[in-house]
């Protein structure tokens, strides 16, 4: 598999669950029979009667991570997300379904199906940090699973998590029946904990995004992802799509007022420091997946393998130096985040320094993450790039180098970014 986006990303977080022996948890039937709810009441249920049943615990939060998924998925029918030009953009890769009758999206409503989003991902979280057996196993065959994407209660093969992984890799195929096939992935104890930290992933990024007024942007380019918008613009949307992937010649304009529009007052700071705590576990429970991990003797169907086991994903291996590397990276993000280590800084370098060049940096200079978080101020991103906004984060300290990071870089030969998608 090539993980080419933050969209792929969502599709590893949906292949994060475990197999173990040869009989069927019980929740592997809701599962495949797309009755989410039904499952999550079943597991519900079992952990009640029996709170010691891990495996029900484990059960119940990838339920409820699908949930979540789910959600987010029936939201983006119900307003009419345009799949035919979504699937040709960036980070907007879900196979959405075309809706004939869509309803209208308002900037409230947009900002309240992120606010679901990141509430489901939140109750997931919980329920996963209460399996606590390190020795927990959960079979399911996850290329079956449906979700109910368009909330007509008849879950097909077009919404099993195979065909949307189809999808996802390459977004312009026509929507041809694809074999479902079982992809069975062996999932236990450190893969519990490796979904509850993209469950923190996902709800940074929510964050984030919730901190900011954007506002002026949605009602300027809306009509770019959704067929009906509340905007003052209304013409825009009577133009309808184009016949290239769904864009029109003038929507290059829009794409351009788009990225003019990058320019966001915060409007909600305490956001940003929620998003900043969700960073800081994904890093606490990478080192805690990876703990478990490493202590695994069996080789079954593995989802993230140790140096000693094979991936349930054909071309993937995980040596010795990948993991230092991990761990390497691990801390200095941390570090960064902490405010002991600055980011660098492209500005004030004599000569100059020619745009998205690596090297020289500013040597005395740095940038300080953390207060990013904690003092955010107005994201411009024009200003952002010419380096004049980041001025109340500018210090001068210890900073991580460029060279730091190639050198990390060298333990996964090229392929970091694939790494940190599905390590998290």
């Amino acid at each position: 598999m090539r993980w080419t986006n933050l969209g792929v990303a969502l599709m590893a977080t949906c292949f994060s669950v475990a197999v173990g022996d040869d009989t069927p948890p019980p929740v592997e039937k809701f599962l495949i029979e797309g009755r989410l709810a039904d499952g999550a009441a079943a597991m519900q249920q079992l952990v009640e009667a029996n709170p010691t049943d891990h495996q029900a615990w484990f059960s119940l939060g990838v339920v409820q991570f699908f949930q979540a998924v789910e959600g987010l998925g029936q939201d983006q029918f119900r307003y009419g997300l345009l799949a035919g030009r979504a699937r040709a953009l960036p980070f907007m890769r879900l196979p959405i379904p075309e809706n004939p009758a869509p309803e209208e999206i308002s900037y409230d409503k947009a900002k309240a199906l992120l606010q679901k989003f990141i509430t489901g991902l939140t109750q997931a979280e919980q329920t996963l940090s209460s399996v606590k057996a390190d020795d927990v196993r959960l079979p399911l065959k996850l290329g079956q699973v449906r979700l109910d994407l368009n909330s007509d209660g008849k879950p097909v093969d077009e919404e099993t998590m195979w065909y949307i992984s189809q999808m996802l890799q390459n977004p312009r195929q026509t929507a041809v029946a694809t074999s479902v096939v079982d992809f069975p992935v062996t999932f236990d104890a450190g893969d519990a904990v490796w979904l509850q930290g993209y469950c923190h992933v996902f709800s940074a990024l929510g964050e984030i995004a919730l901190a900011h007024d954007w506002s002026d942007q949605f009602e300027r380019t809306a009509h770019l992802f959704y067929p009906k918008v509340d905007s003052p613009y209304k013409f825009l949307e009577a133009e309808g799509t184009g016949a290239f992937m769904s864009f029109g010649a003038q929507n290059i304009f829009d794409i351009v007022a788009w990225l003019h529009t990058i320019n966001y007052e915060v409007a909600e700071p305490e956001r940003m420091q929620k998003a900043l705590m969700h960073m800081e576990t994904v890093i606490r429970l990478s080192r805690q997946s990876w703990t478990l991990i490493e202590s695994e003797t069996d080789d079954e169907n593995e989802w993230v393998p140790n140096v000693s086991q094979k991936s349930a994903m054909t071309g993937f291996t995980v040596g010795r130096e990948v993991v230092a590397g991990w761990r390497e990276f691990l801390d200095e993000l941390e570090l960064i985040l902490q405010g002991k280590k600055l980011v660098p800084f492209w500005r004030g370098i004599k000569g100059g320094v020619a745009p998205f060049e690596r090297l020289p940096h500013n040597s005395k200079l740095g940038i300080n993450v953390r207060k990013i978080f904690l003092e955010p101020t107005r994201f411009d991103l024009a200003l952002w790039l010419q380096g004049t906004a980041l001025m109340p984060y500018l210090e001068e300290g210890d900073i991580s180098t460029p060279e730091k990071w190639q050198k990390m870089m060298v333990n996964f030969q090229g392929n970091f970014f694939n790494f940190a998608l599905w390590f998290n």
